[in-house]
């Protein structure tokens, strides 16, 4: 279980009862959303589910807004520590129920997390890889706009979608390379841990993850097991890069953001972070939190709307 998840919350309901006891009686105080919050998080069913591969997390939900399109296209990869435990898309929905009532197509993404039959290393790869590059089969049919594109990831999903976009740089002995994947020029990391060379004590402490649970172990072939799995060695991967954490992230703290922003800028890329003020990890992800207001509008804003 997610040591700092438990201690958060307890902190957390804490932190309301004081909060509760010193306001006035008809004052409304919002907490930071906590980890049982997250996992009530739901909105409405998608319009298609389609399957990409036989195994049950193999799927990408899409939600299509009214109208006759092309509607531009936000890949959403939620996160929960690269584990079944913590939910992941169905969470997800209440993004894609806020930006598709904006004009806005949603293609939701699962994948086999590493404690699930053939997840882990290759198999999370190379799910991400297939669901993604589905979209291209998709787009006619729902009138889905390529060229209005950005990819969204929470979490452990805020390291895939990283790593989604920078699959052109994969060296080609991966198993997860293709040769010609779908270019998505920016990304949007929510409390994203995608520097999993640097930040593997964060993601052991936050979320009781091990390198060989996420990147495989090494081999003659792969002496290196970041090479083909952590973004932040494939830089510079030519995209723009908008890392977003709460003000009380404490899975992901700003730190994690500054520090990779401060690598792909180096290396030549674009990168920003911004902080949403009183959020949380979990707010990051809530279109009913005052979060959504700057998430949203950075979405819209890579999408050109």
């Amino acid at each position: 279980m997610h040591k700092l998840i438990r201690h958060s919350l307890c902190a957390a309901a804490g932190a309301a009862a004081v909060a509760a006891a010193a306001a006035p009686p008809d004052a409304v105080v919002r907490q930071p959303l906590a980890l049982d919050g997250y996992l009530a998080l739901s909105g409405p069913a998608p319009g298609k589910r389609i399957a990409y591969g036989a195994a049950p997390s193999q799927f990408v939900e899409l939600f299509t807004p009214a109208g006759p399109g092309p509607h531009p296209v936000v890949v959403l990869i939620h996160g929960g520590c690269w584990t079944v435990q913590f939910g992941g898309i169905g969470q997800m929905r209440n993004m894609a129920g806020a930006l598709t009532a904006q004009g806005i197509a949603v293609w939701n993404v699962e994948y086999r997390r590493y404690d699930e039959p053939g997840g882990g290393y290759p198999g999370m790869y190379q799910d991400v890889a297939s669901a993604v590059d589905l979209l291209r089969q998709e787009a006619a049919s729902s009138a889905l706009d390529l060229e209005r594109i950005v990819a969204v990831g929470h979490s452990a999903g805020g390291h895939l979608a990283q790593w989604a976009v920078s699959r052109h740089k994969l060296p080609a002995w991966s198993p997860a390379w293709v040769p010609q994947p779908l270019k998505i020029g920016t990304v949007i990391s929510l409390g994203g841990l995608a520097d999993l060379r640097n930040e593997a004590a964060l993601i052991r402490r936050t979320c009781d993850r091990e390198t060989a649970q996420i990147a495989g172990t090494p081999s003659a072939l792969r002496p290196d097991v970041f090479s083909d799995t952590s973004p932040a060695e494939m830089l510079p991967a030519g995209v723009r890069t908008i890392l977003i954490h709460g003000e009380h992230d404490d899975i992901s703290p700003t730190v994690t953001g500054e520090n990779y922003a401060r690598r792909a800028r180096a290396a030549g890329d674009a990168a920003e972070v911004l902080v949403l003020p009183g959020g949380s990890h979990y707010d990051e992800v809530s279109a009913d939190s005052k979060s959504w207001v700057i998430v949203g509008a950075q979405i819209r804003k890579a999408l050109g709307i």
